[in-house]
C-alpha cells in the first residue's frame, strides 16, 4: 500500500510560517493536484513530501511509515522537476540508469527496469542519444523514466509540463494520465494550470497561502465549491460573481438585487436562508448563460473571443475588477460594441456570504 497522509503539517522558516497545519489523506493509486496561484505553497508543500524540505512539525506517513523526519532516499518516493534535470553528456539509457546504478543495483536487473520504462513511455528508439537531439516532450519522457526505473510508493512531479509549447503541454498531459493507469500507482502533480488539475486529477486539492481551501474530486469542486476562492480558480473561463442584496425572504427564497445587472431581482433558493439586507454575492458559470433564461437582463459587449465551436463575450463596465463572460454557441452571434440579452436559470446561480466569501448553501 501507498497512501500518503498529512497530520497538520507545518512548514516554518525562522518566525514565518509558510504551510499552516495541513491534514491530507491521498489513497493509494490515487492523482492527487495541488494546485494554487503562484506563491500559495504547493511547492513547498510536495517538496516536504519528497524530504528536500524540512517539516517543522506534525506527522506525515507513506504506505503506514512514519516518514516525517526520514532522509529523502529512504521514503519511497521519486521525483519529476519543472527542469528535465538529464545529464547532458549521457545518453538515454545511461540517464535513465544511473540512480539505480548509484542505488549498487545488479545489471540485469537494471537492465530489465530501464528497458520496461522504455516500453511503457515509447523512448526504445531513443536509447542511445542524448539529451541535445531530443525534443523537450522527449526528454520529459526521459525525466519521467528515470523515476519510474526506481518504482517508488509515490510519483512527485513539480510542474513538469510549464516548459512546453502548448501542444506538448496537451500531448504529454495524456501521456502522464495513461502512465497513470497502467502504473496503477500514487501519484502527486503540482501545477498553477487547473486545466491540468480538471483533466487530471482523481483527487484536486486547492490551496492559498500554505492553507487548503478545499479537496475533492474535480467535479465536485467545479460544481460544488465551499468558498467564493475555489469557485472562481477552478474553471476555465472564471466563474462570473455578481455583488447583489438580499431585498426580501420568502419560504426558503432569497431575492437578490444585482445593480450590475440593472436591478435584476433573481430568487435563490437556499437551506440557510441570509436575512434581509444582507450582501451577498452570485456566481454564475460562463455556459450557463442561455438565451430563454427566466432571469433576464442587457450587456454591452466589449470584446469576443472567437474559439470556432464555441466564443465568448466579455462585457466590462466602470469599477469591476472582472469582465462578465458568456459562452456563446451556433451560428448567431452578436458583435463587438453591440447589446446582448442574457437570460439565465436561477438554479444554476451559487451563492456567497458577502463578507466571508463562504458558500451560502
Amino acid at each position: 500500500m501507498a497512501e500518503l497522509a498529512l497530520n497538520n503539517a507545518i512548514k516554518r522558516y525562522g518566525a514565518t510560517q509558510v504551510i499552516h497545519g495541513v491534514d491530507l489523506q491521498v489513497d493509494d493509486g490515487d492523482f492527487c493536484v495541488f494546485v494554487g496561484p503562484s506563491g500559495c505553497g504547493k511547492s513547498t508543500l510536495l517538496r516536504m513530501i519528497a524530504g528536500l524540505e524540512e517539516t517543522s512539525d506534525g506527522r506525515m506517513t507513506i504506505g503506514g511509515r512514519d516518514v516525517t523526519h526520514a532522509d529523502p532516499a529512504k521514503r519511497g518516493v521519486a521525483m519529476v522537476f519543472q527542469t528535465y534535470a538529464l545529464y547532458p553528456h549521457m545518453t538515454v539509457r545511461e540517464n535513465m540508469s544511473f540512480g539505480l546504478k548509484i542505488g549498487g543495483s545488479e545489471k540485469a536487473e537494471i537492465d530489465r527496469k530501464v528497458a520496461e520504462a522504455a516500453r511503457i513511455l515509447k523512448l526504445d528508439a531513443y536509447m542511445d542519444r542524448k539529451p541535445k537531439a531530443l525534443s523537450g516532450g522527449q526528454r520529459q519522457r526521459v525525466a519521467i523514466g528515470r523515476a519510474i526505473v526506481r518504482q517508488p510508493d509515490v510519483f512527485l512531479f513539480d510542474e513538469p509540463l510549464s516548459n512546453l509549447d502548448a501542444e506538448l503541454r496537451v500531448e504529454m498531459r495524456v501521456e502522464i494520465a495513461k502512465l497513470h493507469k497502467q502504473l496503477g500507482a500514487t501519484m502527486v502533480y503540482v501545477t498553477h494550470d487547473q486545466v491540468e488539475a480538471m483533466t487530471m486529477a482523481d483527487k484536486i486539492v486547492v490551496l492559498r497561502d500554505g492553507r487548503i481551501e478545499q479537496a475533492g474530486a474535480p467535479v465536485k469542486l467545479y460544481e460544488d465549491p465551499d468558498n467564493v476562492f475555489v469557485a472562481g480558480f477552478i474553471g476555465s473561463p472564471r466563474m462570473n460573481f455578481f455583488d447583489g442584496t438580499v431585498t426580501r425572504v420568502e419560504a426558503g427564497t432569497a431575492h437578490v438585487s444585482l445593480p450590475r445587472l440593472n436591478g435584476v431581482e433573481v430568487p435563490v433558493a437556499l437551506s440557510q436562508v441570509p436575512h434581509q439586507g444582507q450582501a451577498v454575492k452570485l456566481g454564475l458559470r460562463p455556459e450557463h448563460f442561455e438565451p430563454e433564461g427566466a432571469i433576464r437582463a442587457a450587456l454591452k459587449i466589449d470584446v469576443i473571443e472567437n474559439l470556432g465551436g464555441v466564443s465568448y463575450a466579455y462585457s466590462t463596465s466602470d469599477g469591476d475588477a472582472h469582465p462578465v463572460i458568456v459562452e456563446m454557441r451556433g451560428k448567431s452571434r452578436p458583435g463587438e460594441g453591440g447589446q446582448m440579452t442574457i437570460g439565465f436559470d436561477p438554479a444554476s446561480v451559487l451563492a456567497f456570504d458577502g463578507d466571508s466569501g463562504l458558500r451560502i448553501r
